[in-house]
Parts: structure tokens; sequence; C-alpha cells
């Protein structure tokens, strides 16, 4: 095993870790400090993030459904370890927050996600299949012969220009609306700055002005898309009200593509990294589903959810949690238990035990992960089959965001494409 004592440290009489999240050795490979910790003790508190954290597959899923959990803070706005106590200059951004289905719990969060999901049921996510495999199509059409960095030319504009034209804002917005995704999401990384926070709160404002001008103008010719549903969508009378449909709609622009843009590439690198021909994987559509459920379990794009304690709860045997303390929940962590997986380091879609926390669970569960499912299932078996001999032109790394797992760049060489 790895070496990891120069940057982690573990004492079993109190089990308290210290684990830098931002050491290089650990965000580019955390799964020998969790086969570690499996091994030492799957619920420790973390020093760095200064709360108690669970990594046992059965622990993390009972704790998302359990009640007496919840995202929303009960001191109000959360701060998740901010740059001081003043959040006036959070203006902005909080006041999306406030209304966002993702903090909210029923039955406000009941309300909201019932509105919301009925554009998200695997029904209605199933109809987009044609689109998302002709756009998967147009996009590696677009490769340049040799080399190319698949984020930004695959990974990225599939997402970002499916749920956009979901939502009917234009799909040229793509950049401007990841730029702004990302500057909103860096919010949640651990050891944001006083400029981090500014630079959300900006991004904020800016999202939250944009979608206003549209919610104006599909009021006034509303059309056939997601933006349309969500102002005229009602139940039992109620609607949404404006501050409510733009949390809402920023919500799904930035969950619709930022965990999937990160899988893909994840996906890519696994499945490259098993050698010989990659579309062995997707002969058949159980298989794909097999291939996607894998590669979810085995590099998940998120490691980490919060919850907020509402009551005094003995989660384990002589361990409190009093009301109003968080606790972490270790996704990555959790798919990689070998008390829940066989050989959970290893990358077998044929696998029994195929199960994953990687979308969440509970009343929380990922209100996009039949669309999430979906992308990858038709994009990664579009690009396999159209570059059957893709391979790696350098070894990929992954961003200081741990929290957020993804690569840096993807570069791989197409080699010989095959037509569409």
């Amino acid at each position: 095993m790895t070496d990891l004592t120069p940057w982690l440290a573990f004492d079993p009489s109190t089990r308290r870790l210290r684990l830098d999240p931002h050491e290089p050795a650990f965000f580019q490979n955390p799964y020998a400090a969790y086969a570690f910790m499996h091994g030492a003790s799957n619920v420790f508190f973390w020093e760095e993030f200064g709360f108690w954290c669970f990594g046992g597959f059965d622990d993390v899923s009972r704790l998302l459904r359990d009640r007496r959990f919840g995202r929303h803070n009960p001191a109000g706005i959360p701060d998740r370890g901010g740059f001081g106590e003043d959040r006036t200059h959070l203006s902005s951004f909080d006041g999306i927050e406030a209304n966002s289905m993702l903090e909210l719990e029923p039955p406000v969060h009941t309300r909201l996600r019932t509105l919301v999901n009925r554009a998200f049921v695997s029904r209605q996510v199933e109809r987009l299949r044609p689109r998302v495999e002709a756009l998967a199509n147009e996009l590696i059409d677009r490769f340049e012969p040799g080399q190319v960095d698949l984020l930004p030319a695959f990974s990225s504009p599939l997402p970002i220009t499916i749920i956009a034209e979901m939502l009917g804002v234009p799909v040229e917005m793509g950049p401007q609306l990841i730029d702004w995704s990302h500057r909103m999401v860096a919010m949640y990384m651990h050891g944001r700055t006083r400029e981090t926070e500014e630079t959300a709160n900006r991004a904020a404002h800016d999202f939250s002005d944009f979608l206003r001008g549209y919610v104006a103008e599909r009021r006034k010719k509303p059309g056939d898309d997601l933006l349309s549903l969500l102002i005229s969508a009602q139940d039992d009378g109620q609607k949404l009200s404006e501050d409510e449909l733009v949390s809402s709609a920023i919500l799904l622009l930035n969950a619709g593509h930022e965990a999937t843009v990160h899988q893909t590439g994840n996906a890519v690198r696994a499945i490259l990294a098993q050698g010989g021909d990659p579309r062995r994987f997707f002969p058949t559509p159980q298989t794909t589903t097999a291939t996607v459920e894998e590669c979810l379990r085995f590099d998940a794009p998120l490691h980490m959810f919060t919850r907020y304690a509402y009551e005094e709860i003995e989660v384990v045997p002589g361990m409190l949690v009093r009301p109003g303390e968080t606790i972490g929940l270790l996704l990555g962590m959790a798919n990689h238990d070998p008390a829940a997986f066989a050989e959970p380091l290893t990358f077998r879609p044929g696998r029994a035990d195929q199960k994953n926390v990687s979308f969440g669970a509970g009343i929380h569960f990922c209100i996009g992960a039949p669309l999430a499912r979906l992308e990858l299932q038709v994009s990664l078996k579009t690009l396999f089959d159209r570059l059957p001999r893709l391979y790696l032109a350098e070894q990929p790394r992954f961003r200081d965001t741990w929290h957020f797992h993804g690569l840096e760049r993807l570069a791989v060489h197409t080699g010989t494409m095959i037509k569409a």
C-alpha cells in the first residue's frame, strides 16, 4: 500500500484525522486514504473540516435517508467555513441559496421538487436520447485530427447544451453559464477566500439578472421548454414565486452539467486504463448501463455531501451529534467500502454487488440523475464507437478540488475516426 504517513495522521483513540484535502497525493488519488480509513475507522473527526465524517457504505446510505438530518441550516443561511461572519458581500448569492430546493426541507422542499420533478422523470428524459446521440456525434465530428482535450471539446458542451435547450435559454450562452456556475460552485470548496466569495456573489447577481430577463420574456411568450413549464406549473394552486423560479433554474443549470462533465472525464480515464478495445463495455443497452453504473461507483464526481443535525443523535455507539452540528458523508469513500463491494479498487461493470451513492439518497436524491445517466450512456458509447483507438496523450491529473472530483484536462489521441 502507498505510504500515507507523510500527509495523513489518524489517532484511533479519539478517531481524529488530520488530512489536508489540498495535499496533491490525496486529491490525485483519494482512494488510497479511503482504503486506509476503511481499515482504521469508517467514522472519524476530520480536523481540517471541523466535523464528524462517515465513509462506510451502510452508514452513508442510512444517514442520507435519516430525516433527523437535513440540508437546511437551523441557524439560517449556511456559512460552510466562510471568510468571516459578515455576509453583506454575499447578498446575491444568499438570495439564490435561500430559495434553492437543495438547501430546503419539507414542506417547502416538497412543493418545489414536485413542481420541478415532472420534467426529469425517466419517461420524459428518455425522449432526449436521439438528441443526445446526435449532439455527441456533432461534437466528435468537430475534433481536430490527432490530439484533443476532451473536457472542453466533448465532456462540457454536451450537458450544458442539453440543459440549456431544455430550459429554453440560448445555447450560445453556454460558455457564460459555465463560467457563472464555476464561480458559484467555488463557494463549496474547502479553504475559500474573500475573493472567492465576492466573485461568486457577482456571478450569482449576473446569473440571476440574466434569468429574470428570460422569465419575463417567457411570461409574455410561453414556449415548449422547461422555463415555460416552471412558470405555469402549479401544485394545489401554488406556483413558484419569481425568486424560487430563478433559484430553481440556476440550480438545474449548474447541477445539469457540473457533475456530468467531471463524471464523463473520470469515466473515459477509467475505461482507457483497462486497455484493449473500449467497445467491449458497450455492446448492448444492458452492458452500457452496467458500465455507466460502475463508472459512477468507481470514480464519482462528488465526494462529500454535508448535513445538519436537527436533534441530539447518537449516530454510532458512544458518539453524539448535537443540534445544528454538521456531518460529512463521504460518497467516494462509501463507494469503495470493502464491506459492501468485492475488490472495490477493481473496475468491474459486471459485478453482482453493483450499487452506489453518487447521486445521494433520500428526499435530496439528485433530481437530474435520470438525465445524467442517459447522457453518460449515450455519450460514452458514441465516443468509443466512433473512436475505438482513442488513447491518452498524457497522464491526466485531477484538479485541486477534492470535493468536486474532476480532471484538469483530458488530452487524448483520437486515432482513426469511424463515420457516424
